[in-house]
């Protein structure tokens, strides 16, 4: 690794909504390790969900001035959020995972444990990764309208009424595959042809990790400058159970009823020429509305990810 960016300072967002006691565990567990190390360093704690983007916008900041290296801490909505204001900052962005999945992190060879996402940190490089955008929004891992957003929203209810546990989550998802729900009927833009789409979800992929493991073919074409769109044709909530469970068991490209497609570029619009909408669209499991056209798209500039030595060897974080 350079030597200069050994030195950089590392300006840290974190995200305390999970809990307190946690996050300052989590906090001094940082600090010590930089600390111990001699990396430079200062620590900006989110005490909400909403105080992120501003906190971002200030780590962006005081790391452009020092030359430093904007931080996240959290799981996917954080980094996301981070993420958002860090692209075409001209500083180097890394990541010290907390979520659950951690597929961005896991893509590029971050580690989920704390102290060793630390070291990693300290050994990392700056490599360009695709950023994927929808109406200027940032995803790092996916981002979907229809069903999917639907079922954040029902989770995020239920626990706020049962609480936080994998159980009420589980039985949040499997009653919002069991209601009933409109279908999305959408008029699509690919590339200059345009078609329409009736579907109950439409999602865009951004992650490798997560499309093979569902059992996407096109997963490959992530690493040709591509984002991969997935639609699922009408079905019944029966249906859906059994779609779901083809992606748990790594099969979901087989079925009859998924289409997957690469692409540049991917517009979305409703029907007919019908006056705008609002679509709830939810980027790496946040949930927000955007107005209509729905433009996804890759970021024009990569984002600058400190990426640990064996990731970065072995070039699975190249952006075109």
């Amino acid at each position: 690794m350079n030597a200069a960016v050994a030195s950089r300072p590392c300006f840290i967002v974190l995200n305390a909504g999970s809990g307190r006691q946690v996050a300052d565990a989590t906090a001094d567990q940082i600090r010590t390790l930089l600390t111990d190390a001699g990396r430079p360093h200062q620590l900006l704690l989110a005490e909400q969900g909403r105080d992120i983007p501003r906190l971002a916008r200030e780590a962006v900041a005081r790391a452009q001035a020092a030359d430093g290296i904007v931080v996240a801490a959290g799981g996917d909505g954080t980094i996301n959020a981070v993420a958002q204001a860090a692209l075409g900052c001209g500083q180097p962005f890394a990541v010290l995972p907390q979520g659950t999945f951690n597929y961005f992190g896991r893509t590029h060879g971050i580690p989920q444990d704390t102290a060793d996402a630390v070291a990693a940190l300290l050994a990392a490089s700056p490599q360009p990764v695709q950023v994927g955008l929808v109406n200027d929004r940032v995803f790092l891992v996916n981002a979907s309208l229809g069903l999917y957003p639907q079922l954040l929203e029902d989770r995020e209810a239920f626990k706020a009424r049962f609480g936080r546990s994998r159980l009420v989550a589980m039985v949040s998802g499997l009653l919002s595959f069991l209601r009933e729900r409109r279908q999305l009927h959408v008029e699509i833009e690919i590339e200059g042809e345009t078609r329409t789409l009736r579907t109950p979800t439409l999602f865009v992929g951004n992650n490798a990790l997560q499309l093979t493991q569902i059992g996407i073919a096109d997963a490959e074409a992530l690493g040709r400058g591509r984002l991969v769109a997935i639609g699922l044709k009408p079905v019944g909530s029966l249906a859906m159970l059994g779609l779901l469970l083809r992606g748990a068991l790594g099969r979901l490209g087989d079925a009859d009823q998924v289409v997957s497609f690469p692409l540049r570029s991917l517009t979305i619009r409703p029907p007919g020429g019908r006056r705008r909408r609002r679509y709830k669209v939810a980027m790496d499991g946040e949930v927000t509305r955007l107005p209509s056209p729905l433009v996804f798209r890759i970021a024009p500039e990569p984002l600058l990810l400190m990426v640990p030595p064996a990731a970065a060897k072995d070039g699975a974080t190249a952006a075109p």
